[in-house]
């Protein structure tokens, strides 16, 4: 059987947790991790089963303003490589559009050159940030048009 992605569910989420280090190795993001990401925005939260589990996944929500903002996509580290991360994120646009989003939007750090790299493919613009996380604390911005976008605020 393939791998078919669905919203993920709280026992998802807890077995993310669980297996933590087979999707982010030595990065801690685990404060990034909020249950209410699960729990509130349901329909944006994905993730990619097969019958060995959970292969990868997307936590996200859509915005006021109509942007779906990508919290985190992680690949687990023996499914890279194949394409799940841009299905990942095809699968978050198709949610984001059925919640209102026009846009699409995510953040990383400015050494994270591999999600430079992989949002750069996508399609997404890049921009450094000074100050977006606070004083002295840059961050990479993405950003992507969907069908139908609306300028950004």
């Amino acid at each position: 059987m393939g791998i078919r992605i669905e919203r993920a569910t709280m026992a998802d989420f807890h077995q993310v947790m669980a297996d933590y280090p087979r999707y982010w190795g030595e990065r801690d993001l685990r404060s990034l991790h909020l249950p209410m990401l699960v729990q509130e925005f349901g329909p944006t939260c994905l993730v990619a089963r097969a019958d060995d589990g959970i292969r990868g996944y997307v936590f996200g929500f859509v915005t006021p303003d109509g942007t779906g903002y990508a919290h985190l996509l992680a690949v687990r580290d023996d499914a890279r490589r194949g394409g799940l991360g841009r299905r990942l994120y095809a699968e978050f646009a198709e949610a984001a559009v059925g919640q209102g989003a026009r846009r699409l939007k995510a953040i990383t750090t400015l050494d994270n050159a591999g999600s430079i790299a992989f949002h750069r493919v996508l399609g997404f613009e890049v921009t450094v940030v000074e100050d977006y996380s606070g004083p002295g604390q840059a961050r990479v911005v993405f950003r992507r048009a969907l069908p139908g976008e609306v300028p950004w605020p």
